[in-house]
C-alpha cells in the first residue's frame, strides 16, 4: 500500500473486477471500513468479512459479478478517485455533483463522517469529495 489508502482500495477493487476475481483482501482502517460499508449498502459488494492474520486486520470483499452472460464481459464497477493528497476537492451540499442523474454515487468525507451524496444533501452538509462510483 502507498500513502493514499483510498486510491489503493479503489485500485484493488477495480483491478479485481476487471480480472473477474471473486474476492479482494484489503487492509482494514477506519476510512476503509466506512467506504466498504457504503459500497455494501449501495449494492456494489455482495459480502464483507473481517480477517485477522499476524495481528493485522484485513477486510475480505466479495464482489458482485454479472454471471452467465453470453456477451463480452463488462465491468460492474466504475470507480474514480477525485480528491487526492496533492489536490483536495471540496464542495458544499448544493454543488455536489450527480453521477448519471443519481444512478451513481459520490462518497464524501464530511464533518459527520464518510457518507454518500444523497445523505449529505439531506443533512445539508458538504465536504471533501473522495470518489465517484457508478
Amino acid at each position: 500500500m502507498g500513502k493514499d489508502t483510498i486510491a489503493d482500495i479503489i485500485t484493488y477493487i477495480r483491478n479485481a473486477d476487471r480480472d473477474r476475481k471473486g474476492t479482494v483482501r484489503i487492509a482494514s482502517t477506519n476510512i476503509t471500513e466506512n467506504i466498504v460499508k457504503i459500497l455494501l449498502r449501495e449494492g456494489f459488494l455482495e459480502n464483507v468479512r473481517q480477517l485477522v492474520e499476524n495481528n493485522k486486520s484485513f477486510l475480505v470483499l466479495t464482489l458482485r459479478h454479472r454471471r452467465n452472460r453470453k456477451r463480452p464481459y463488462r465491468t460492474c464497477l466504475n470507480l474514480k478517485r477525485i480528491s487526492r493528497p496533492g489536490l483536495r476537492i471540496y464542495s458544499n451540499y448544493q454543488r455536489i455533483p450527480r453521477i448519471l442523474d443519481g444512478v451513481g454515487i459520490v462518497i464524501l468525507s464530511t464533518s459527520r463522517g464518510i457518507m454518500t451524496d444523497r445523505t449529505a444533501r439531506l443533512e445539508r452538509i458538504g465536504g471533501e469529495i473522495l470518489c465517484y462510483i457508478w
